[in-house]
């Protein structure tokens, strides 16, 4: 076979594998896929007891939202004993502005407003879920809660957000659990969502998670102080 023609076919083979590794890097850091950075860390309440609770949710989800009104009580009843962390999970697969509604949560919390944005987004999630244009929402929630908006603008669209949704989604995948918003779990625990319903609605109430809370951390009292009574002494 010519020469030439099996250099100029190594060339090729060259270039091709290439052009099909690039297209990999940027559909790894495209929405939902995988990368190296760090997982979230977005935490509330001084954790006194020693408690966590975590919620992986979806900003579009309705049923997160359902739940977001008596999480946000039971939490701040219990803000003193607990920490509870917010992670991403957005379902892209069936809510078209999942991604974008953790991307506009993400940028806020680069000016420290995390908190305030999650409200935000909860609390008018029918304004912007259904939109083909959400950020012109997420432009308006920004500058309510006093942002920058030409920095937001650009952490909105930075490879750095981007990451860092993707990195929940990878600690996700780490715990074994089926995609579902919302997910609980409770010092490391799975909770279901069934206890934290009312078994005659259906709703999630204020009191049931509440009563989960305090569970947990009656239990970690109990189990710290058997720890600490010091053994019986023994008859001579």
């Amino acid at each position: 076979m010519d020469k030439r023609f099996l250099s100029i076919l190594g060339v090729l083979v060259i270039l091709f594998v290439g052009i099909f590794a690039l297209s990999q890097h940027k559909s790894n850091t495209s929405a939902g896929g995988t990368n190296s950075s760090q997982a979230t860390n977005h935490i509330e309440g001084q954790g006194q007891k020693g408690v966590s609770l975590v919620e992986y949710g979806d900003y579009e989800c309705p049923i997160c939202e359902a739940y977001y009104l008596p999480l946000k009580q039971a939490v701040a009843q219990y803000s003193a004993d607990i920490h509870f962390q917010f992670s991403n999970l957005p379902l892209t697969a069936i809510h078209q502005n999942a991604f974008a509604g953790a991307r506009a949560a993400e940028a806020a919390g680069l000016q420290n407003k995390y908190w305030e944005m999650h409200d935000k987004l909860y609390e008018n999630q029918t304004q912007w879920a259904s939109s083909s244009n959400p950020q012109t929402f997420f432009n308006t929630y920004a500058q309510t809660i006093g942002l920058n908006l030409d920095q937001f603008k650009t952490d909105y669209a930075s490879s750095k957000v981007n990451d860092a949704i993707n990195a929940d989604l990878t600690a996700f995948g780490k715990t074994g659990k089926d995609k579902a918003t919302p997910t609980f779990f409770l010092d490391g625990v799975y909770l279901p969502n069934t206890g934290l319903v009312d078994p005659q609605t259906g709703a999630p109430t204020a009191s049931k998670i509440a009563a989960a809370i305090q569970a947990e951390i009656t239990k970690k009292t109990a189990s710290s102080s058997n720890s600490q009574t010091p053994a019986a002494s023994k008859p001579y």
